[in-house]
């Protein structure tokens, strides 16, 4: 009896096995992808990076560029860089969305059908490599973006190489470029929300990246011969209407992110000290749309940065609040990769500089007209002939005029203000109020711990930074 149990067992064990060899198909859901569509990892990519480095931008990065102030003990705005407050965290972001598009590009590259989103792939990786170095200094990179594989301790790379070398920014960018110059395939570029498609779009983006970061590295390197020949093939974005920019909307799901927040977080940030100096320096009518005059004076009133809310009493009434294309009319308002102005004021400065042959107050003045039409008001008849937009004039440095109008212009793309500071020296930051940083305005963020923690062997071994400090400058920047 036993016997015939273990064989009616060994038989019913058998007739299982025999009726799930297709056990796979039957699980398999029909309905289900089974690869990475291109087009919605594109999509993915700039409306993620977009919409999150627009809002660390405006409560981080505009804090470091001291666009705004924080109050209610923003440990942040006091130069506490790993206490951030509502932002102040970019590394991951950056990092997220580059390993997202690092898979459009292995699926670009090795298939030819997917060939058209090659260019585009390594365009943005260049971009927000960029972004990432500018920021942090030397990062994780030719190592980076391949924890699959099993390498989960990249390396740090020098800054330099990240720019300069195989692979890097400035050579990802023109491979990038060669890439759509060289695609014969049928397939448009779908998902992209930039440019609707428009390939040679992409190849003026391409170029205006090349001349910012031609002109960032500047210091360092002689970029006169590749920059004058990227200006006289004058294939970058030279209007507004070519800008790599996407519209938020006024309401959700695309709205800008601070129009979600509670009404008291949004209202912690208000117009900074330097700020309203610059603005008033220039007699520069974009405060109306970037801020709100001070609800108990009704002027334009800013407070210095970093503010220890915990020894002063700070009425917001007396200061002016960011305005109101932040919160309420955000369909205004665009996630900002590049731009014609910014193109515009860096070959502006790029021709004050003798890096290129061409007029200086021709780019500035075209790059200042541009910057109002963006933000979407109404230049001064005389704002470029009188005051201290002229330039040159009134004693007035040309190159800091340059700089000041971008940094003003770049209020959507905080960190970018703070990084031209660090290379130029312009607007002159003030020393913060209660500064946690021994009254020393930092010049690079901090690695986040997670890294700290976990790549600690090659943050002390390969970063060139094992203290991690934030005083220490990045490589392009000379004092």
């Amino acid at each position: 009896m036993k016997k015939l149990n273990i064989y009616f067992i060994i038989i019913t064990f058998l007739t299982v096995i025999a009726c799930t060899d297709d056990f796979q198909e039957i699980n398999t859901n029909p309905n289900a992808p089974v690869d990475i569509q291109p087009e919605l990892v594109l999509r993915q990519v700039i409306y993620d990076y977009g919409e999150q480095m627009s809002y660390e931008g405006f409560v981080a990065g505009n804090l470091l560029g001291q666009y705004m102030t924080a109050i209610d003990f923003n440990l942040f705005d006091r130069h506490a860089l790993k206490n951030p407050q509502l932002g102040g965290n970019p590394w991951s972001i950056v990092y997220k969305n580059l390993l997202d598009n690092e898979q459009l590009l292995k699926i670009a590259q090795n298939s030819e059908t997917f060939a058209v989103y090659e260019g585009p792939a390594l365009i943005l990786k260049a971009y927000m490599t960029a972004a990432l170095t500018d920021i942090f200094g030397n990062v994780p990179y030719s190592e980076a973006l391949s924890g699959l594989e099993g390498n989960v301790t990249p390396k740090f790379d020098e800054q330099e190489t990240i720019y300069l070398g195989e692979n890097g920014i400035l050579d990802n960018l023109e491979n990038g470029i060669a890439a759509i110059e060289n695609y014969e395939g049928n397939l448009a570029l779908s998902g992209d929300i930039l440019f609707e498609g428009n390939l040679n779009f992409w190849i003026q983006f391409a170029n205006s990246l090349r001349i910012k970061a031609l002109m960032r590295i500047s210091e360092r390197v002689d970029i006169q011969d590749e920059l004058q020949s990227i200006y006289a093939e004058s294939n970058y974005i030279k209007t507004n209407a070519e800008n790599a920019t996407f519209d938020f909307t006024d309401g959700r799901p695309n709205n800008f992110r601070m129009a979600t927040l509670r009404e008291g977080d949004y209202n912690l940030f208000i117009m900074s000290e330097t700020m309203q100096e610059i603005l008033e320096k220039y007699d520069d009518p974009k405060a109306t749309v970037l801020f709100r005059p001070a609800a108990n004076s009704g002027e334009f009133v800013g407070l210095r940065n970093g503010p220890d809310a915990s020894q002063i009493s700070i009425s917001v009434a007396d200061y002016s609040l960011s305005g109101s294309i932040f919160r309420s009319n955000t369909g205004l308002l665009d996630a900002n990769f590049m731009t014609a102005w910014e193109t515009n004021f860096l070959l502006a400065e790029a021709a004050h500089k003798g890096y290129i042959s061409a007029d200086p107050k021709t780019l500035y003045e075209t790059a200042v007209m541009q910057a109002f039409d963006y933000w979407h008001t109404e230049i001064p008849a005389d704002f470029l002939s009188e005051g201290n937009a002229a330039f040159g004039e009134n004693g007035n440095d040309p190159l800091q005029q340059i700089i000041e109008q971008k940094w003003i212009a770049n209020i959507i793309n905080g960190y970018e203000g703070w990084i031209e500071w660090k290379r130029t020296g312009f607007p002159e930051l003030k020393s913060v109020t209660a500064s946690l940083n021994n009254g020393l305005i930092p010049v690079r963020m901090p690695y986040p711990s997670g890294e700290v923690t976990l790549n600690q062997e090659q943050l002390i071994a390969t970063s060139g930074n094992p203290e991690n400090s934030i005083n220490q400058s990045v490589w392009w920047d000379i004092d």
